[in-house]
């Protein structure tokens, strides 16, 4: 009688471990065929150094607090002159913490937007872009 117990809970075992050996089997084929259709980078160019962007470069500026906040936009431009006042370059204002911009008078939905964006310059995957020349 406790053998009639055992076996159903030995079974699903069995089929649990089964079915996780057959997943893990299917994702090994699914990532090798991928790799085949990967197509193989020349001996001459350096991988993981491609262009992911079509933009030219000539959008590269010196960036100040001023051009920093009218690249996040979203209505903080109109504190340059607080932040300007209270930090003096922008290296400052990008390793500013949030509660010195909240004593400054900043609403929180502004701290998040500029925090958010200093987060991004820090680490190079944002620049704000310069005014284009109106002709």
């Amino acid at each position: 009688m406790s053998l009639l117990r055992l076996v159903p809970g030995f079974m699903l075992s069995l089929l649990y471990r089964l079915q996780k050996f057959l997943d893990s089997q299917m994702a090994w084929r699914q990532f090798l065929s991928f790799n085949k259709r990967l197509p193989s980078t020349p001996s001459n160019s350096v991988a993981g150094l491609a262009s992911f962007s079509s933009k030219s470069n000539s959008y590269i500026v010196k960036v100040g607090i001023p051009e920093f906040l009218n690249g996040v936009g979203k209505g903080v431009e109109q504190h340059v002159e607080k932040l300007e006042s209270e930090f003096g370059d922008l290296q400052k204002l990008l390793v500013a913490r949030t509660i010195k911009l909240k004593r400054i008078g900043l609403k929180c939905q502004e701290r998040k937007l500029i925090l958010k964006y200093a987060h991004k310059y820090r680490l190079g995957l944002w620049r704000p872009r310069a005014e284009p020349v109106k002709s």
